[in-house]
């Protein structure tokens, strides 16, 4: 069964566990995007990956993070921080609300850069010009990544991000926008032409001419398609 489609036509199945999201896009930043699964049909649209624990086990497994610091819980906020948060009391359960309301900040951060990834991406698959609304959220984050961010002293120079908890996958995603949409592989990301679709991916074909997100899926479809209107009467 091809990520989120059921058997009967009516529409997606249950969300599939983590272990079954692809990484199809060739880089982190295109596998990003990638975790909607039919971004581009509103009644198919599901997300492949939600919450804290899901975004931490996908960071690791698309390489942001090692394997010990992706299992690194959110941050608590700093006392200087709780009153942006919400956060009233002092002790344990002070803590855990503070944790939970910055968990919830930063997931809703993450969102809003995927979405922001969307519309940019979008725009560079039609050939238009970049939103000027989704273009600043992307600028405010790679900004806000550097500033976060260590140069280490080695070429080729490469910011990383400092610390290994959730709050800094976005910072991590950030940065590595920055590579991608700054380098020669911006010129190889397609978006793929199944209907409702709308993954994005590396084209590394020597003819630069591949369609589909993947071959045995969107691809398929597309070749099922076309053999069933040529076989009707």
């Amino acid at each position: 069964m091809n990520r989120d489609q059921d058997t009967t036509g009516r529409g997606p199945a249950a969300r599939p566990g983590h272990a079954e999201v692809a990484l199809v896009g060739g880089h982190p930043v295109l596998d990003f995007a990638n975790t909607v699964a039919w971004r581009t049909d509103p009644h198919r649209r599901v997300a492949r990956v939600e919450g804290v624990e899901e975004w931490i086990r996908w960071a690791g497994r698309v390489g942001l993070f090692t394997a010990g610091e992706v299992t690194a819980p959110p941050r608590p906020i700093a006392p200087d921080e709780r009153n942006r948060f919400g956060g009233r009391g002092e002790g344990g359960d002070g803590n855990e609300r503070d944790a939970s309301s910055r968990a919830s900040c930063d997931l809703t951060g993450l969102e809003a850069l995927r979405s922001a990834l969307w519309e940019v991406l979008d725009a560079l698959a039609d050939g238009s010009p970049l939103p000027s609304g989704p273009w600043e959220i992307l600028r405010r984050s790679i900004v806000v990544a550097r500033q976060e961010a260590v140069l280490p002293p080695m070429l080729p120079l490469r910011w990383q991000v400092r610390g290994t908890g959730f709050e800094d996958l976005a910072h991590a995603l950030a940065l590595q926008a920055d590579e991608l949409l700054a380098g020669p592989l911006v010129r190889r990301i397609r978006r793929c032409e199944g209907p409702g679709c709308g993954w994005f991916f590396l084209d590394r074909s020597r003819s630069g001419t591949r369609r589909w997100c993947s071959s045995g899926d969107c691809g398929n479809r597309d070749r099922a398609r076309r053999h069933y209107h040529r076989s009707r009467p």
